[in-house]
Order: structure tokens, then C-alpha cells, then sequence
């Protein structure tokens, strides 16, 4: 889940500006911080050593295989698109310099000279073998789809082109020449995330699933590199002496930590052993608010939503999936159970992005019948008598999934009595470590899965096209045509694609509308129950300096440094 807005300008609109900070700004209701002393860090032979937790232990930190948050965090720190958002501006990476064509179709980079992790060089072949491997349908990649924009792409990843035909190629070492099907201005945006970041042949050859958590065998190309990895406990970045702007990296060490209780990792920071997190538990929030300078709640560009599986009883009949959507009191889980100041979501895309006209998505859009202040028992009530469940009578005992945390669990808890009330039905509630999890998902292995999604570029598109057949992103499995195990297919989704597909070619009202309408189909078919629009509460302690956390939520610490 990523980023991008680029092309040297733009991106994230209101968002503008990244949300690190030198100093870390106070939160809303709160007082400006005071001097006040920090317990000193531990000595670390006088490295400068960043003490961050990471939170789960990420299923993958290889770049094309990669489709979660905490991958994503490690990868943006140790690898390097063409291009890289810093402080709220794309800016050129591993291109110095780039061309596009008038017809904005053909982009021609021009590689700045790198070295990888070893000192081989970084070359534009790492980075057509990187996107065509990504495209392979072999290699497995849940955000192939992410690939299609190049010509030749979705063709090769279906199994109807070939590989030769993917529009992407080194022209020689320091050029790379890259022909998409349209015009498309979020393109550069693109080529920061870490599916189009490079990756070496020679040594993804020798072990292709488990090269990049092997600290003997990785390489990257961003200003840290892979140190030590030890399951379930920790990840060691140091700095990469090799990185072409290693001038510019201050830390030496990163130690990530892998502390998934939110009440442990707090504890953690308030005793001095981590110096960065952003996990607390909720009812240490007001707390936190009224006596912790250091603790903000920023902006994220994101949704928090429940999956529902379309191919399983009783889930693969919309009346019951609008029931159980219009049965819950979104208000109530905001401010009583998460109380983040997070906004009750009434649609999939959130607010803040824009269409054409300047107007935002969600505010044309609209609301879908769904009142965000409170639970509509009465038409939930109704929808589930018409699907045969008159005041739950007959319903099933249905499992809701979610990945083990303690705000996931008070958030179901709370959903799970508001189904019991309104309608009457019981549901049962299993929590998974993250890496099971995300298989369950992915497999379809599941009635109701908690699930989020944040922004991986500044455009409504990045909230939509994970809903086509062919994402491996697409875990409510609402698919019109087969796609690995899930061969159930779902009609609605056709239409959905079609306009998905339009919306890449076309620009203006014409692309506005195509997006608007996608978004109707899959609400109209509630294949995701929407709850509440992210907020990202962060703790960074004061002398971490220029560390930076972008409302697409990513991490990044290539300048960041301590000041004691």
C-alpha cells in the first residue's frame, strides 16, 4: 500500500508537505512542546543508531513482491525508484534526468551513476528484469496490476503477449525507455514505489522468494542496507556507504523492532528504548493528548473497511452484506472505541482527492444511503428478512478475521455486539498473526476480514483499479472472469473493469465520470463495508531530527538524525 505524485511538482494536494517535521508539530487541543530533558538513548559505541519500531514481522521486503505497510517502510528506506517524494515533493533518484514524449506517452530516463549495496552498478537492465518480473505471472506479484499502464504489460501478465512485447526497455546501461498504453499524469508517482524499484538478476536468481531477508546474499540501492534479520524480533539497517547520496545520511544504524502489542511498544517509548512509533493503544490517547509533547495525530490518505467474501455463504448475497453494513454505528466505533479523531466513512475513496474540476471524489460521490453518525437498524432489519433471515432466525454463525492487535480487536468487539443487537445474529471473532493473515485474505479463505487501504499516489485511481479481476489485491474475490483459485465469477465486476480500464485512457469529466461510476458498482455491491476514513497517531522523540512521514504513511529516514 504506496506513493506517488511526482514529475518533479506536485502531489498530495492538500496534503502538500510532508508530516515529518524537524520538530515534531504539536497535535490539535494541545500545548506547544516545552524544553524538557529526554532521558538520554543507551551508548551504542557512538553510532548514531535510530531505534524504530516496525511493528509486525513484514511477510516480504522484496520490492516486487511486496503489497503491505510494513515491507513497504523497510523497502522505501533501503531501495531507490527513478524518482522520490521528499517532504511532499517528487524529486529525480536514480534518474538524473528525464524526457517525456509530446504525446506523453514515452518516457526516456537517464540514469545517474550508482552503485548497489556490493558496488556493482546500479544499470537500467536492473530495472527493466525488476518491472518485467514483477509482470511474470510466475513470479506471484499482488501488485502486478500497478504494471499495466505499461505497453505490452497486462497483455504479457495474461498470458496473451510476450515478454518481449512488454514496452520497457534498457536502451543501454544509464538508458532506460519505458511507452505506457495512455497518457498518464501520476506516471512518475509510480516509478517512486517500490514495485518499479530495481532489483539484481544474478543475485534474485539464487533464492527468488527469500533473497532480500538473507543479509548475506541482499543488495539495495537506497541509503540503507540490510544488516541482520532475525524473525519475529528485529531487522538492522546500516547505512549504505555505497548509496550515491551518502553524504546525505546521517544515521548509522536503524534498528527496527518487530513489537506488535501497541500497549509494549508504548511502553517502550516512554522508557527511552524506542525513539520512533506509531501504534498506542486507544485509551492511552487523551493521556497522551493532554501530557505528551511529542504525540501527534497526522493526516493519512486512507480507509479502514471490512472485506466481505462474494463467494461464500451468506456473504455472496448483497442484501445481507448491506445489512451488516447499515447495522453498525460508525460514529460511535470513532469516538468511543478508536478516538483518533478519524471520520466515519460513508464511501470507499477518502476525502481530500480531487477530480478534475478541482471538486473532491467523495463529496460528489456521496454517501451511498450510509449515515455515518449513526446504525440504520430498521433498513438493516428489513435487507436481512428479505435475504431469509427474518430477525436473524437462520442465519449462520459467520467467523470475522482480523490480524492481531488490540485496536482490530476492540473495533470488531464493538461491531460484533452492534450485529448481535441490531439484527440479532452471532459472529464469532479470530484474530492472526500478520503473515497468516494476509494469506487467509488473499486465499479467499474467509467470510468477513478486517482490512485497510492506503494511498499509493495522490488520485482516486489507487483506491479503485484494486478491485479489477486481475489484482492479486482483489480479497473479496468479486471477480467476473477466473483468476488464480478464484474461479466463482461475479458479473458486476465487468462493468467495474470496463470503467476502470476507460479511466486509464481518458482524461477530464470523461475519466471523472468513469471513476465515479466504478466506485457505485462496488458500493452498490457493498463488497466492502467501509468504517472510518485513518488518521496516523506518531511518537518520535524530539531530538530525532528531519525524520519524514508523508500522509501516504510511509516512513522514510534517509536524512533524518539525532541531536542530543
Amino acid at each position: 500500500m504506496f506513493k506517488r505524485s511526482f514529475a518533479l511538482l506536485l502531489v498530495l494536494g492538500a496534503f502538500a508537505g510532508c508530516a515529518n517535521q524537524t520538530e515534531p508539530a504539536p497535535a490539535e487541543d494541545q500545548e506547544q512542546p516545552k524544553d524538557q530533558a529526554e532521558e538520554p538513548a543507551p551508548a551504542e559505541d557512538k553510532e548514531m543508531v535510530l531505534r524504530w519500531n516496525l511493528g509486525s514481522d513484514p511477510k516480504t521486503i522484496d520490492p516486487q513482491l511486496n503489497s503491505a505497510s510494513d515491507g513497504g517502510h523497510i523497502i522505501n528506506n533501503t531501495f531507490e525508484g527513478l524518482m522520490r517524494e521528499v517532504n511532499g515533493k517528487l524529486q529525480p533518484a536514480m534518474a538524473e534526468s528525464y524526457e517525456v514524449s509530446d504525446d506523453g506517452l514515452t518516457y526516456t530516463f537517464k540514469l545517474r551513476d550508482a552503485k548497489w549495496s556490493d558496488g556493482k552498478p546500479v544499470t537500467a537492465h536492473d530495472f527493466e528484469y525488476a518491472w518485467k518480473r514483477a509482470l511474470n505471472p510466475e513470479t506471484g506479484s499482488e501488485y502486478a496490476f500497478q504494471m499495466f499502464y505499461i505497453k505490452g504489460g497486462q497483455e504479457y501478465f495474461e498470458g496473451k503477449g510476450k515478454v518481449e512485447d512488454v514496452a520497457v526497455k534498457a536502451l543501454d546501461d544509464k538508458t532506460l525507455e519505458v511507452t505506457l498504453n495512455a497518457p498518464t499524469p501520476y506516471f512518475l508517482n509510480l516509478t517512486s514505489f517500490y514495485t518499479y524499484m530495481p532489483a539484481r538478476k544474478d543475485v534474485v536468481e539464487k533464492d527468488p522468494e527469500g533473497w532480500a531477508k538473507n543479509p548475506e546474499l541482499a543488495v539495495s540501492n537506497g541509503p540503507f542496507k540490510l544488516a541482520e534479520y532475525s524473525t519475529g524480533d528485529k531487522i538492522v539497517l546500516v547505512k549504505n556507504e555505497n548509496y550515491w547520496n551518502v553524504d546525505a545520511v546521517k544515521l548509522d544504524k536503524i534498528v527496527a523492532s518487530m513489537i506488535v502489542d501497541q500497549s509494549t511498544q508504548l511502553t517502550a517509548y516512554e522508557s527511552g528504548e524506542l525513539d520512533a512509533i506509531d501504534e498506542v493503544p486507544t485509551q492511552e490517547i487523551p493521556r497522551l493528548l493532554a501530557e505528551e509533547p511529542t504525540f501527534q495525530i497526522l493526516p493519512l490518505l486512507g480507509t479502514y473497511y471490512y472485506i466481505f467474501n462474494v463467494d461464500k455463504e451468506p456473504t455472496n448475497d448483497v442484501r445481507v452484506r448491506k445489512a451488516l453494513a447499515l447495522a453498525i454505528d460508525r460514529k460511535a466505533i470513532t469516538e468511543q472505541v478508536t478516538k483518533r479523531g478519524e471520520t466515519p466513512a460513508t464511501g470507499y475513496v477518502p476525502p481530500t482527492l480531487k477530480l478534475s474540476n478541482g471538486k473532491e471524489f467523495r463529496e460528489v460521490a456521496g454517501d451511498y444511503g450510509i449515515d455515518p453518525n449513526k446504525a440504520q437498524v430498521e433498513e438493516a432489519r428489513k435487507l436481512l428478512a428479505e435475504a431469509g433471515y427474518p430477525n436473524g432466525e437462520g442465519f449462520p454463525t459467520l467467523e470475522l478475521v482480523y490480524n492481531t492487535s488490540e485496536n482490530h480487536k476492540a473495533i470488531a468487539e464493538a461491531i460484533q455486539e452492534m450485529w448481535k443487537q441490531n439484527l440479532g445474529i452471532n459472529v464469532t471473532l479470530t484474530n492472526q498473526e500478520w503473515a497468516v493473515f494476509q494469506d487467509t485474505r488473499h486465499q479467499g479463505n474467509f467470510s468477513i476480514a478486517r482490512a485497510g487501504w492506503l494511498a499509493d499516489y495522490a488520485d482516486p485511481m489507487t483506491f479503485l483499479d484494486m478491485w479489477t479481476s486481475y489484482s492479486g489485491n482483489n480479497d473479496a474475490q468479486w471477480r467476473w472472469q477466473k483468476y488464480g483459485n478464484d474461479t466463482k465469477l461475479n458479473p458486476s465486476n465487468k462493468r467495474f473493469e470496463e470503467l476502470i480500464e476507460k479511466a486509464k485512457t481518458v482524461t477530464g469529466e470523461e475519466r471523472d465520470s468513469a471513476l465515479l461510476e466504478a466506485e457505485k458498482i462496488m458500493m452498490d455491491e457493498m463488497i466492502v463495508m467501509p468504517i472510518y476514513y485513518y488518521t496516523d497517531p506518531t511518537l518520535v522523540k524530539e531530538y530525532v531530527k528531519d525524520w519524514e512521514k508523508t500522509p501516504l504513511g510511509h516512513w522514510y529516514f534517509g536524512n533524518a538524525y539525532i541531536e542530543k
